[in-house]
């Protein structure tokens, strides 16, 4: 039996499990694809950062090459930057709300990760219990029982479950794999942005 034959036979439900995939996989191929870039970029970002500051010292030109960057990156040290000029009250709780962002955009969609895979079980629950009901029809329209009558309930019903948990699963390991990845890189980037702010500190 092909996967076509497989899916023709495991009813409507494996709709919102096939629809589950696709927005897992897309995610999955997306957060790769910015993660990795928002590393190198960061990486090359502060590396430059800190060589202006360790030259020069000119918080213009400091300032000018934090406005090309990506908001994302710039914005906890366009904060700091300009803290120099307008010495905010509040600069610890300002760096602090810049971060958390950075955090939080690391993190997006990442719940739809988490809601796939405590979802996918019970749709494919839902599926076995159709399966069943099938299977009990097939017997009443039949008037016999017989592993031949309920087969194809009971085919709809295993493939539907096992097609919820296999989703279930992927999506478990992918979400818990993102989040060490984002935990590590948001630690990194904070740590980086501390030891650029330590600069402003010796005074």
């Amino acid at each position: 039996m092909n996967v076509m034959n497989l899916l023709a036979d495991s009813g409507f439900v494996m709709i919102p499990l096939f629809l589950f995939s696709v927005i897992m996989w897309t995610i999955v191929f997306e957060r790769i694809w910015y993660l990795r870039k928002f590393k190198s970029a960061y990486f090359n970002f502060d590396l430059k950062a800190q060589e202006l500051l360790a030259k020069n010292n000119k918080l213009s030109e400091l300032k000018g090459y934090c406005s090309s960057a990506p908001e994302i990156l710039n914005a906890p040290y366009k904060v700091l930057l300009d803290s120099q000029e307008k010495k905010f009250p509040d600069l610890e709780e300002r760096l602090e709300r810049r971060l958390q962002e950075v955090h939080l955009n690391l993190k997006q969609y990442l719940w739809v990760l988490a809601s796939i895979a405590s979802t996918a079980p019970f749709v494919g629950l839902f599926g076995t219990v159709v399966g069943i009901i099938r299977s009990f029809e097939d017997i009443s329209k039949s008037g016999k029982g017989g592993f031949s009558v309920v087969a194809a309930g009971l085919s709809e019903a295993l493939i539907a479950t096992a097609a919820g948990i296999i989703v279930a699963v992927i999506a478990v390991l992918f979400f818990n794999f993102f989040l060490n990845w984002v935990n590590s890189l948001s630690f990194d980037f904070r740590n980086r942005f501390t030891d650029f702010a330590a600069y402003f500190k010796k005074d």
